[in-house]
């Protein structure tokens, strides 16, 4: 049959009952491919790495043949250009899968330590270090990126070895489903996925349970009473949280280059984008004085946008008093009952903000942003530093400026001379500072990030000298041994070896 959404398990997931994905819905969607078997409820650690990286790459497939069922089910009122879909979601996914199929195994692979640089206290010990799953994973999913930041988190889980339970957020119930049933189809057993209710209370239920690590995108004040929940039963997490990114034009920069990345920016995806820029920071210099205008003129024709329903209250709050306290609607184009009472809005360029205004540092969810012209680059840099929420910002100017810049910023991800894409490359982790949270996903990191370390010690032979009953020589020689392995200069050295020679031998005598 072909892979269409399931009606029945459509109602269900509506009605917040967990789910799997079964076989009504798991199938491939490949013409002529059958469906894979599942091993029924065959424990999914116990499956070699090299085989889990393979199902979970696999799956890159499956999804690539429903592109057309899972564009079409991430439509919403925010999400209306389907080419964001498959641009922003759908391939950055796929690619993750790729390199997990690719790199997993070796990310995941045992560390063995030998020989090379074990102390001299250590001999006839050889040790592993192993990489395992940490059982259960909640991964509590977001509306903006439904498909991506969920989609990777859980392959990345999958990958290594946890079981995973999967909370979407309200709205994005269907196209989970078609996303979980693209795993299922790839080979992941279907024990291995749950697919949890949409409510508050179904996370809530989830982490009352026990999970051995929780992956959160969402706002601050999410992650707080997550956190707090977390803390009760000291369960690890990773919190990827709301951003206030900053970016900034340094003298020298390409006009063109920094109006089409900020628009870019802005506007994708409604402005839902947690590393969307929100303040523009321009360091005062002729080649940048034509910014401000460039920019005021792209955006005065962009279209309308939907700001989400949770959204609308908070940032019409924070714009309409930052106009009562001074601020310039620079395009003139804001409509605070519009936005309050249909959700829509066109982008909003704001100037003269008060340098203690709220709105400079709060997590706005919608195209708003200040700028703000500054005299010193060390300006901008404390600016951001010193902003609770430090996601991601974005440097512009002459590569060499804009890098020294960037290694001052106490920031998750610096972009230099682009916004937002650099960040779906499948390579590297992602993360926030602050209360944009921490830990990370995506990346040999955020693989990593999904296991705990297990370390297996093993000696070998008879010696043991920790084992044997004290006597009066152990300090000399203990003594002598440290002195030995990390005194610098063969002089001292020499003088170590014969403490440790003499040591030795009153040690052996005592222990007769």
């Amino acid at each position: 049959m072909t892979a269409i959404f399931h009606p029945t398990l459509y109602k269900i997931v509506l009605n917040n009952a967990p789910q799997v994905a079964t076989s009504e819905n798991a199938n491939s969607n490949r013409p002529g491919a059958e469906r894979i078997g599942y091993h029924g409820g065959s424990n999914w650690a116990t499956w070699s790495i090299r085989k889990r990286c393979q199902i979970v790459g696999r799956a890159r497939d499956e999804i690539a043949s429903r592109v057309d069922q899972l564009t079409r089910l991430s439509r919403s009122e925010q999400r209306t250009d389907d080419a964001e879909t498959v641009a922003s979601e759908l391939i950055p996914l796929c690619d993750a899968l790729r390199w997990i199929g690719k790199h997993g195994r070796k990310t995941l692979a045992p560390r063995k330590v030998g020989l090379t640089g074990r102390p001299v206290w250590m001999w006839g010990v050889r040790s592993v270090v192993q990489r395992v799953p940490l059982g259960r994973v909640l991964i509590l999913g977001t509306w903006n990126y439904p498909l991506l930041l969920p989609g990777v988190q859980m392959a990345q889980a999958l990958a290594a070895g946890n079981h995973v339970w999967l909370k979407p957020a309200p709205g994005s119930e269907a196209v989970s489903v078609e996303l979980v049933a693209a795993f299922v189809a790839a080979g992941v057993p279907e024990s291995a996925v749950t697919l949890l209710g949409s409510s508050t209370e179904a996370a809530i239920e989830a982490q009352s349970k026990g999970v051995g690590l929780v992956v959160l995108t969402g706002s601050a004040q999410t992650g707080k009473q997550v956190l707090r929940q977390s803390a009760e039963t000291l369960t690890p997490s990773i919190v990827e949280l709301s951003g206030v990114d900053a970016a900034i034009a340094l003298p020298g920069a390409d006009v063109n280059r920094v109006i089409d990345s900020l628009a870019f920016g802005l506007l994708f995806n409604s402005g839902a984008t947690c590393i969307g820029p929100r303040r523009l920071i321009i360091l005062n210099h002729p080649t940048t004085s034509k910014i401000t205008h460039r920019l005021i003129d792209r955006l005065r024709d962009a279209n309308e946008v939907s700001v989400h329903p949770v959204a609308r209250s908070g940032v019409a709050d924070l714009i309409d008093n930052a106009l009562e306290n001074g601020a310039e609607d620079s395009l003139g184009q804001y409509n605070s009952e519009r936005l309050r009472n249909m959700g829509k809005m066109h982008p909003v360029a704001l100037q003269n903000v008060p340098d203690d205004h709220a709105i400079l540092q709060s997590d706005v969810f919608a195209p708003v942003i200040s700028i703000i012209p500054v005299q010193k680059i060390e300006q901008a840099i404390r600016m951001v530093n010193e902003c609770p929420y430090r996601l991601s910002a974005s440097v512009f100017g002459p590569v060499s400026e804009a890098r020294e810049c960037a290694e001052r910023l106490d920031v998750g991800v610096v972009t230099i001379n682009d916004m937002v894409a650099p960040t779906a490359d499948p390579r590297l982790p992602f993360g926030g500072r602050g209360q944009s949270g921490f830990g990370v996903t995506r990346g040999p990191e955020g693989l990593l990030a999904m296991t705990g370390c297990r370390v297996i010690a093993t000696r070998r032979g008879r010696g043991a000298m920790h084992l044997s009953p004290r006597n009066d020589a152990d300090a000399e020689l203990l003594s002598g041994v440290l002195q030995l392995s990390h005194s610098e200069g063969w002089g001292r050295r020499i003088a170590a070896l014969r403490r440790v020679t003499t040591a030795a031998s009153r040690w052996r005598a005592l222990k007769k």
